[in-house]
């Protein structure tokens, strides 16, 4: 309760209702140059610091202040998010670039279903639900970004045949360590030692380069599969908001496929390389959208891209 008052009156001496005050009060009363007036004055002034602070229109007007200023906050962090993913989107080679915005086509659908729906007696409105579908699809890019740069670090190791490289290595080693020991301690000379020590340190180097490879292919494959899951679970929700009519079903659906980002975030926060892309999202209830203005267009329908993956679902 203590801090409460405190905390109204730290409002009271930095609002225009207290300049005024002063004005009025003290202002006044050493402006007529009579003791008896300034002595009234501060004893008004002193009575105001009392009851005024406490009083309904200042307190709306504290709270329309902090109303605003929750809403600059939120529409800074909002447009600084925009940028972001932006930028990440405009990053993302053209294959990438046009799967997100087929994806977002399937998004502007559910929005349209979502619109025609009353979810007032399930006490959720229909842009809450709909900032839960802005919230997969930036799990989704996210994961589009992490694909391609898993993608590129493993095309530039394969130039370079690291499994290749490194078992010569081994047999190396182990050609080097066989002489040392034949030749024993006393008589190696120290060149040997340096060149033995020299190969077991390259190929500590290339098992290390060669244990990255491995984790990133790993990687890779789970991105992927979480890619392929998202896009089935937003396409799957998009079926449920055409084909019922009942909100409360359509927010279930919604809320089954957000509570798989949580476990996600979880493990993309253990990347290392990748823990700037779990970020949180922007506070408050607001769309954040899934798609920017003047954003990159998707290919054309008679792309080559386009062509190989009709070809390869005509594969499958």
């Amino acid at each position: 309760m203590a801090e409460l008052i405190a905390s109204a009156r730290r409002a009271f001496w930095k609002s225009p209702h207290h300049a005024a005050m002063a004005l009025f009060t003290l202002g006044a009363g050493f402006a007529t140059g009579e003791p008896l007036y300034f002595l009234a004055g501060a004893t008004a002034y002193v009575l105001g610091w009392v009851y005024l602070p406490d009083m309904a229109f200042f307190q709306k007007w504290r709270d329309r202040r902090s109303s605003a200023e929750t809403k600059a906050a939120e529409a800074a962090e909002l447009s600084q998010f925009s940028k972001r993913r932006e930028a990440i989107l405009a990053s993302l080679n053209s294959q990438l670039r046009e799967r997100y915005h087929l994806l977002a086509k399937v998004c502007r659908d559910i929005e349209g279903a979502a619109e025609n729906q009353d979810a007032s007696e399930f006490g959720l409105t229909s842009g809450t639900r709909l900032r839960k579908i802005d919230e997969l699809m930036w799990m989704y890019l996210r994961l589009l970004s992490i694909q391609q740069s898993v993608e590129m670090f493993l095309e530039t190791e394969r130039g370079e045949d690291l499994r290749g490289s490194a078992a010569e290595a081994e047999e190396e080693m182990t050609a080097l360590e066989a002489e040392s020991k034949a030749r024993g301690t006393s008589t190696q000379s120290e060149t040997r030692e340096r060149l033995l020590s020299s190969r077991r340190e390259r190929l500590g180097v290339l098992r290390k380069r060669l244990q990255r490879f491995e984790e990133a292919e790993s990687n890779l494959e789970l991105v992927l599969a979480e890619q392929e899951r998202l896009a089935e679970q937003i396409k799957l929700i998009r079926a449920d908001a055409v084909a019922t009519k009942n909100a409360g079903a359509l927010s279930a659906r919604i809320d089954a496929s957000v509570a798989h980002l949580n476990e996600t975030n979880k493990w993309l926060s253990q990347m290392d390389q990748f823990r700037d892309l779990a970020g949180d999202l922007p506070l408050g209830d607001a769309r954040i959208g899934f798609e920017t203005p003047g954003s990159p267009p998707p290919l054309a329908a008679g792309s080559p891209t386009r062509s190989k993956q009709r070809a390869r679902e005509g594969q499958t």
